[in-house]
């Protein structure tokens, strides 16, 4: 009696090895990794405003109605970048410690050394008329405006 073991041929195994590599690449392609991320990084963005817009609040709450800072009033002109520098609202000596511990940046364009050298990737404007606060997101990706109006 023979005995004869039958196993896989290289054509076999290659294949296989060749759908595999099919369906991972339609898995990949279907995920889009690039968007998942773009939404994640919008999702961190409406939660950096949303903080910024509540410890604006809260130091309104706390001056009886003003915003009190040493940069002055919130412009009405245009929305203005928050950072250091000329051209823009210095607004994180008025908010950090006492509000947040660190002023939150854009993830892709902000920057944050200390309350003296940032900037947030964020704009801010106060509304002339209606005295609403709008702070947004200019960074948003895939088509998206995020901001706040309160």
């Amino acid at each position: 009696m023979v005995n004869k073991r039958r196993g896989f041929t290289l054509i076999e195994i290659l294949i296989v090895i060749g759908v595999i590599i099919i369906l991972a690449t339609g898995i990949i392609i279907s995920l889009n990794p690039g968007r998942q991320f773009a939404k994640a990084r919008n999702a961190q963005r409406a939660t950096h405003i949303q903080d910024i817009a509540k410890a604006i609040y809260q130091n309104i709450s706390d001056n009886n109605g003003n915003f009190n800072c040493g940069a002055g009033d919130i412009p009405t002109t245009t929305l203005t970048t928050m950072a250091t520098g000329t051209g823009n609202y210095d607004i994180a000596p008025c908010l950090v410690p006492t509000y947040m511990p660190t002023l939150p940046v854009d993830p892709r364009t902000g920057v944050w050394r200390s309350v003296s050298d940032y900037n947030t990737g964020y704009q801010i404007q106060r509304d002339q008329t209606t005295g609403r606060i709008i702070i947004r997101a200019p960074s948003a990706e895939l088509g998206e405006t995020i901001q706040v109006v309160q």
